[in-house]
């Protein structure tokens, strides 16, 4: 088995891919905050028997709920190029959280927890790949594993953060073209 180096896939890319040789595993983008895997790429991975691995799953610490500021990033920090992550698109998210750290309360988890288990709810296919730094977040992060959501939360949790919800696009216009996932029309 060898990897092979493409930035993300769509599920037409997949399909054509696996018929000339069988793929093990798909990496894409995908969490609360983006949404693009639900399109198409998800169900592709199901149907053919791959695994679908997530990254960004805690959206570049979005999701964790200690990202408060945008505005300091170091000058090398890929998010400084990212729409969502400007300061008036980020204001504008960072009002998702209050009820997205509550749903984390109610549930007994912490938030990077919560969109870890939101993850691993999707299906068994999928498997989360959070990038840390600290062994303290790798524990936190494996704690995901015990958090069971049932589905009126995993529901309350779509309805809140959303590609409806998320104030801007995850790439900036000339990034996009790199980028071989499907993209929801725009709102």
């Amino acid at each position: 088995m060898r990897a092979i180096g493409v930035s993300e896939v769509s599920a037409p890319t997949l399909r054509r891919a696996h018929a000339v040789h069988p793929i093990t595993a798909l990496q894409n983008e995908y969490s609360l905050w983006t949404r693009n895997a639900e399109i198409g790429g998800l169900a592709a991975c199901k149907e053919l028997g791959v695994a679908f691995v997530a990254f960004s799953p805690l959206a570049r610490r979005y999701l964790t709920g200690t990202l408060r500021e945008v505005s300091g990033f170091e000058e090398k920090d890929i998010r400084r190029a990212m729409p969502r992550f400007t300061t008036e698109n980020y204001a504008a998210n960072l009002r998702l959280l209050d009820e997205y750290a509550a749903i984390a309360r109610s549930v007994g988890c912490t938030q990077g927890q919560l969109a870890l288990a939101w993850l691993l709810a999707r299906g068994e296919h999928v498997v989360p790949i959070p990038g840390t730094t600290r062994v303290e977040h790798v524990r936190e992060n494996m704690g995901a594993l015990t958090v069971e959501l049932d589905a009126a939360t995993v529901a309350r949790l779509d309805t809140l953060i959303n590609q409806h919800t998320v104030v801007g696009p995850r790439y900036s216009a000339a990034t996009q073209t790199e980028i071989d996932t499907e993209e929801f029309p725009s709102h």
